[in-house]
């Protein structure tokens, strides 16, 4: 049995098919094509952490599927009062096929999954946003890029450390452009690069964005201020002043680049409005494509159960 938590349990192969299966559902759903995939299933759904796009694609998917999804805040489960997480586990596991949870430290997934009798998926983590990156792979793909120069303005958190581990996997150029003291997590880093003398990736750390971006097919980046992080909202906004996203910036891309924005996106600090809302702005297909990555990625987990 195979949980998804972050890129690192998973080969280029294993990513790829994933990717092929979310596809080909997409294309069954534009074109009417109902097939219940997941027909009498369950998925539970935990959120320690509040969401938009993570509920509302989960939630559509899995009934697209022919699946039930159960909603599970952690104000109304007792794992909100401190029940240990390894009896939630095994207590949800034994009434479902599948659990997703969208909650704080890495720690506290890897310990459901432990205990989990079904597939666990990661729908967010302080460490790793693995979801996010397989739609955005999916709105890269849809716009030509089979072998992407990937360039990331900003803070080196969970969507820096996934972007990094998954173009480490594929063999992309990765270039991150943060400033000093918001590098992504060391741990990951050098685990990637461990992968990409062997997958012929390209990771790169600058802490100048005009570097960064520099005939780049794909600009991507992320608020300044994660939840939990609203008392340095001051401090980070001057940290990052020089980083954002603006025509500018843009300017030194590939011709045919794209933006992507794994929202909520605040206008006028990571990324300008001009860019946001404008001709390379891919945010609106790479919101939608969480659908269909994470239908797919959920078909493709209760296929390999026996793994």
């Amino acid at each position: 049995m195979k949980h998804f938590l972050s890129f690192e349990d998973f080969s280029r192969e294993e990513i790829l098919e994933i990717i092929d299966i979310s596809r080909k559902i997409k294309a069954e759903l534009l074109n009417d094509v109902k097939i219940p995939h997941l027909a009498g299933k369950v998925l539970a759904m935990i959120f320690e952490k509040s969401s938009t796009r993570t509920r509302v694609s989960f939630e559509t998917g899995f009934y697209q599927l022919g699946g039930h999804p159960i909603f599970l805040s952690s104000r109304d489960i007792q794992l909100g009062r401190g029940e240990p997480i390894r009896d939630t586990a095994k207590v949800i596991s034994s009434m479902s096929n599948m659990i997703m949870i969208r909650t704080f430290g890495h720690d506290r997934i890897e310990e459901l999954a432990k205990y989990s009798a079904v597939p666990v998926i990661n729908g967010l983590t302080d460490l790793c946003h693995p979801v996010q990156v397989l739609a955005d792979y999916l709105t890269i793909l849809e716009e030509g890029f089979e072998n992407p120069i990937i360039s990331y303005v900003g803070d080196g958190n969970n969507m820096t450390n996934s972007l990094i581990m998954f173009s480490a996997k594929m063999g992309f150029e990765i270039r991150i452009a943060t400033p000093k003291n918001y590098e992504p997590n060391n741990i990951i880093l050098e685990k990637a690069k461990k992968i990409a003398e062997i997958s012929g990736s390209k990771i790169y750390l600058f802490n100048s964005p005009e570097e960064a971006v520099k005939n780049s097919d794909v600009v991507i980046t992320d608020t300044w201020i994660s939840m939990g992080m609203e008392d340095e909202k001051e401090q980070r906004i001057r940290d990052f002043k020089n980083y954002i996203v603006d025509d500018n910036l843009m300017t030194l891309t590939n011709k045919k680049s794209i933006f992507l924005h794994c929202l909520p996106a605040y206008r006028g600090y990571e990324v300008s409005e001009s860019v946001i809302d404008g001709e390379k702005s891919r945010i609106y297909n790479e919101a939608e494509n969480r659908l269909h990555a994470q239908k797919g990625l959920m078909v493709w987990l209760n296929k390999n159960l026996k793994i």
